[in-house]
C-alpha cells in the first residue's frame, strides 16, 4: 500500500492513528494495484494480526509497509478513522476477508473495528451452506476461525467434488463440522440391495429391475479433513507490534510449527524431487484417519495440493485430443468456466504452470490429493539391517518389505537419507466442483440435478443430468390457444411446451470399467415433439412421457464406444427410467439431494 496512493493518509504527520508493520502475501487494499509476489511471504502464512501494544513505538520504526519489506512512513493522518465508527463498520462489511485483514493492520483505530466478530461471522457463514453458525468454537472468535482455514474455505462452500481417479472416480461431499471446527470431505456411497426384477406387462421380453438405493457418507474414512490449527498460537510472535503466525514450508510440505520437529523426518519432496518453498505450491498433510494396514508399520498418507486453472489456449488444445483429453479435468462434456490439469499417465510430474504461485492464481474450483503407502518392516528392520533369506519370504506382504529394503539400500548408496521411507502405490487425484446452476432444478429445467443410477453388475453410479439453455426458450410464451380449449388444458399444454423441449444430457460423475467418469451415459436430443414417442398408459409407468434417447456403451477400458438406440421414460421430476432396447431391460435413476448430507 503506497503512501502516496493510500486513501487512509493525508499530509499531516501528527496523528493518533498510528501505522504498524505486517508481513503478508495478500494484495493491498486498493483493488487497482496488482498483487506483487513476495518470496518471503510465500514461505509463510499470516494467520491474524494482533493489536499493537504501543502504536506510537511501532510507527517510529522504519518498516511500516503492509505488503513487502520496503520501508515507508505515513505522510499524514488517517482521515478514515475520523468517520463515525458506525459508518466505518458499514464500509468494512463490504470488504472480502483478505482486504479486511489488511485494513486491520493499518492502525489501532481501524484494527478495533475490523476485528469485531459481526464482520467475520458472515464471511465464515458464506462458506458453510446448510448450517447456521452460532459459535466459532473451538476458536475464540470467527476471525480466528476464518484464519485457521484460510485457503481451504472453498471446500465446504462448493460442497460437491468429483475426481478423475482411475475410470471409476469418486464423488465426495465437503462440509464444516461446527462441533469440532473441522473441514471434512467424505465419499458419497450408494447401495442397492434389491435384486427383484419382473417382466413388463406391455412386453414380456423386457425385464424391469427394481431400484431402491440407500445413500450414505463413508464417514469412517474421510477423503479430506482439516483441523483448525494455528489460532491458539496467535500472539506468541511479535513483529513490530503486530503478532503473526508463520507456517513454514519444508521440502514442499506446509508444516505445523508445533509438529515440525517430530515429523520432519517423514517429509519428502514432490515426486519430481524439487524442494518447494512457495506455500501456495506446497503440499499440506491431511489429518489422518487410520484404516486397515498390511502390518502395524504400514500407513496411508495423503497430501492436499492447491490447483491453478489452465489457460484458455491450453484448454482448447487439450479438448481436441481423444480420451482422456490431455488429462483435462473436468472433461469437455461437463460444462465448466475453467479447467485444470488432471493426473498424468505414468506419474509424470506436473508442470510449474499447474500450481499457483500467489493467492490470485489459486483455483477455488479444483484441488489435488496425493496418496501413497509407506511401509517399514518390523521383521527385517530398517535399511542396512541383516540380510533376509529367501526362505522367509512366504507371502506378498513380506516380499514387499524385502523389495522395500533393497530399494532403501540403493537409496542409501546414492546418498539418500536413512529416515526417508519409500512411497508405494503413489497416485494423484484431481477434484473439481460443479456450478450449482447445473444441478439446481428450476421450473423451466426441472430435470437438472445430481442423480444416482442402477448399472446392474457395476452397481450404483452418480450422474449429472444437465438441461442446456436454448436460445428459443421463451417461445412457449407465444403459444396460441386452440378453439374450445379449456383453461386447464391450455395451461397444461403451455407448461408441457416449456418443460418438454430441447436437449437432456446424463453425464457420469462416477463411472465403471466400460464407460468412465466424465462421459455421457445417455442423451436425449429433443424432449419435444421431434423426440416424442408416446405416453404410456400401462403400469408401472402409467401417464409417463417417453422420448427417444441414445445410450452410451463400450468395451472394457472404454474401447470401441458407441451409442445405441434407447428410450427415456420420464416418470417424474425425481425418477427416470432408461429402456435399453438392444438389451431388453429397463433401469432406474433417482434424484439425489446433496443438502441432505450437509447436516452433521
Amino acid at each position: 500500500m503506497d503512501s502516496e496512493s493510500s486513501p487512509f493518509y493525508s499530509s499531516n504527520p501528527n496523528t493518533s492513528a498510528k501505522s504498524v508493520h505486517v508481513e503478508s502475501d495478500v494484495p493491498a487494499v486498493q483493488p487497482s494495484v496488482p498483487e506483487q509476489e513476495n518470496t518471503t511471504s510465500d514461505r509463510s502464512e499470516i494467520v491474524m494480526c494482533q493489536e499493537p501494544d504501543n502504536a506510537g513505538d511501532t510507527a517510529s520504526k522504519g518498516k511500516e509497509r503492509a505488503t513487502d519489506d520496503e520501508p515507508w512512513t505515513p505522510t499524514g493522518p488517517c482521515h478514515l478513522s475520523s468517520l463515525p465508527p458506525e459508518l466505518i463498520d458499514y464500509i468494512f462489511s463490504f470488504l472480502p476477508p483478505v482486504d479486511l485483514a489488511t485494513v486491520s493492520a493499518t492502525c489501532r483505530d481501524l484494527y478495533q473495528i475490523a476485528i469485531t466478530d459481526h464482520l467475520w461471522q458472515p464471511l465464515v457463514q458464506a462458506n458453510v451452506p446448510g448450517t447456521v453458525l452460532t459459535s466459532p468454537s473451538p476458536c475464540p472468535s470467527f476471525r480466528h476461525l476464518y484464519a485457521a482455514h484460510d485457503l481451504r474455505w472453498f471446500l465446504p462452500k462448493h460442497k460437491l467434488w468429483f475426481c478423475d481417479r482411475d475410470l471409476t472416480g469418486k464423488l465426495i461431499l465437503a462440509r464444516y463440522d461446527p462441533r469440532t471446527g473441522n473441514i471434512e470431505g467424505y465419499q458419497l456411497l450408494a447401495i442397492s440391495n434389491r435384486t427383484v426384477s419382473h417382466h413388463w406387462q406391455m412386453d414380456d421380453d423386457v425385464i424391469i429391475h427394481s431400484f431402491e438405493p440407500r445413500l450414505k457418507l463413508h464417514i469412517d474414512r474421510p477423503i479430506v479433513r482439516f483441523e483448525p490449527t494455528g489460532y491458539e498460537r496467535i500472539g506468541k510472535q511479535e513483529h513490530g507490534g503486530v503478532s503473526v503466525t508463520r507456517i513454514p514450508v519444508v521440502n514442499g510440505v506446509a508444516m505445523d510449527p508445533q509438529e515440525q520437529s517430530s515429523t520432519s523426518d517423514h517429509l519428502t519432496a514432490r515426486s519430481s524431487g524439487s524442494v518447494e518453498t512457495n506455500r501456495f505450491r506446497a503440499e499440506i498433510p491431511l489429518a489422518h484417519e487410520e484404516g486397515p494396514r498390511l502390518t502395524p508399520g504400514d500407513i496411508m498418507h495423503s497430501n492436499f495440493m492447491l490447483a491453478r486453472a489452465l489457460s484458455p489456449q491450453s484448454v482448447a488444445q487439450r479438448k481436441t485430443s481423444a480420451f482422456p483429453y490431455g488429462n483435462l479435468w473436468p472433461p469437455p462434456v461437463i460444462p465448466a468456466d475453467h479447467r485444470v490439469a488432471g493426473a498424468n499417465v505414468g506419474h509424470t510430474p506436473f508442470s510449474d504452470a499447474d500450481f499457483p504461485s500467489s493467492r490470485a492464481e489459486v483455483s477455488e474450483r479444483a484441488f489435488r490429493i496425493r496418496t501413497w503407502l509407506e511401509m517399514r518392516s518390523r521383521r527385517y528392520g530398517d535399511a542396512g539391517g541383516a540380510a533376509t533369506s529367501r526362505a522367509e519370504v512366504n507371502n506378498v506382504v513380506e516380499l514387499l518389505h524385502v523389495l522395500e529394503q533393497l530399494e532403501s539400500v540403493t537409496h542409501l548408496a546414492r546418498g539418500g537419507s536413512p529416515s526417508t521411507r519409500q512411497r508405494i502405490g503413489e497416485e494423484v487425484s484431481t477434484f473439481c466442483t460443479l456450478d450449482p446452476a447445473l444441478y439446481t432444478p428450476t421450473e423451466r429445467y426441472p430435470y437438472r440435478g445430481i442423480w444416482v443410477g442402477d448399472y446392474s453388475g457395476h452397481g450404483c453410479e452418480f450422474l449429472l443430468v444437465h438441461q442446456p439453455e436454448r436460445p428459443d426458450d421463451d417461445d412457449y410464451e407465444h403459444i396460441e390457444r386452440r378453439e374450445e380449449e379449456s383453461d386447464g388444458d391450455y395451461a397444461q399444454r403451455k407448461r408441457d411446451s416449456m418443460v418438454y423441449r430441447g436437449r437432456l444430457e446424463a453425464i457420469k460423475l462416477t463411472g465403471d470399467p466400460n464407460v468412465p467418469r466424465g462421459e455421457y451415459t445417455f442423451i436425449v436430443d429433443d424432449m419435444g415433439p421431434e423426440g416424442f414417442v408416446r405416453t404410456i398408459h400401462e403400469e408401472p409407468f402409467n401417464g409417463a412421457r417417453v422420448v427417444k434417447s441414445k445410450g452410451h456403451v463400450a468395451g472394457t477400458g472404454f474401447v470401441n464406444d458407441k451409442y445405441i438406440e434407447s428410450q427415456l421414460i420420464l416418470t417424474s421430476y425425481d425418477r427416470l427410467a432408461q429402456y435399453w432396447l438392444g438389451f431388453g431391460h429397463i433401469s432406474f435413476f433417482e434424484r439425489v439431494n446433496m443438502d441432505d448430507f450437509l447436516t452433521v
